[in-house]
């Protein structure tokens, strides 16, 4: 089976027990309603950094495309760990929305230095 496959199937399986384990606690009172969620959430930032981690050490031929995919990685990788942040620390309000910002923010960096590079020209 594919490495890649099994990382997600491995995440999958990470995020269902720690939210089942998470859910079990707050019913027997161990944990409130808001640490769930901070666990949750915080979780799915780890899950943003490790993919954009991942990114640049997929294999490309072009030069420009693996420069793409480091600035990709990078982004990826800074945008989870702060949305990972913001989930462990900020208020809920706060943590949603400059969470989603810069979740947001991440994915339009990757986007405009893409649009930012050259284009080669097509071979007649």
């Amino acid at each position: 089976m594919n490495k890649g496959l099994m990382g997600g199937f491995a995440w999958a399986g990470a995020m269902l027990a720690l939210t089942a384990a998470a859910v079990a606690a707050h019913k027997l009172g161990y944990i409130d309603r808001e640490t769930v969620t901070r666990l949750t959430m915080g979780a799915i930032g780890l899950m943003v950094a490790w993919y954009g981690n991942r990114i640049p050490k997929t294999f490309t031929r072009n030069a420009s495309a693996r420069q793409v995919q480091r600035v990709a990685g990078w982004s990826q990788v800074l945008s989870g760990l702060a949305y990972a942040g913001l989930w462990a620390f900020a208020p809920i309000p706060t943590a949603t929305w400059c969470g989603t910002a810069v979740i947001l923010a991440g994915i339009a960096v990757t986007f405009g230095y893409c649009l930012t590079q050259p284009r080669k020209a097509k071979a007649a």
